[in-house]
């Protein structure tokens, strides 16, 4: 075989076998089932010093082909301390970023506040109440479901849904 038609070949079998990679970093998180959810997230979520029980109809994650989860779920926070200042509790085992706040691995809690066209959304450090950021949650188009909260699979959009606002996030590897 001459040199430019073996390195065309090897070219075409190069861009053939990257592609699948390619498309495999964003289809390697899934929406995670109802079992993943229930076996990973609390029944009673550890905020501060109290334990606050969890709305698990409302459970909603990713997870990844290692089995890495990002999850959250609506607090029930009447009677609690936390009332008025969290709304939920989210789970993150794998990085993730909600515009410019960065979370490790570990536990938070999200609580949000009204604006004219947005939300402003701040998380917290689950065990401490650490404030570690705040991101806009924008308007979702008109006509799209309310979410009490919705982690979407980066397959079908890259947000976080609270109400009918949303957050983009960005996964890190």
């Amino acid at each position: 075989m001459r040199p430019h038609k073996l390195f065309a070949s090897l070219l075409g079998l190069s861009i053939t076998l990257s592609s699948p990679l390619c498309a495999q970093s964003k289809s390697s998180w899934r929406a995670a089932t109802t079992g993943e959810l229930t076996a990973a997230l609390p029944a009673r979520a550890p905020v501060e010093r109290e334990r606050i029980e969890t709305e698990m109809r409302t459970a909603s994650g990713i997870i990844d082909t290692h089995g890495r989860l990002i999850a959250g779920v609506v607090l029930i926070t009447a009677g609690y301390s936390a009332e008025g200042k969290y709304s939920h509790y989210l789970l993150v085992q794998a990085p993730i970023s909600f515009e410019n706040v960065a979370l490790s691995p570990g536990s938070y809690v999200i609580g949000w506040t009204r604006k004219e066209d947005s939300l402003s959304v701040a998380f917290y450090d689950a065990a401490t109440g650490v404030k570690r950021g705040t991101a806009s949650a924008h308007h979702l188009e008109i006509g799209s479901r309310v979410e009490s909260f919705r982690l979407w699979p980066p397959a079908d959009h890259t947000f976080l849904q609270i109400g009918r606002f949303a957050i983009p996030y960005t996964l890190q590897e």
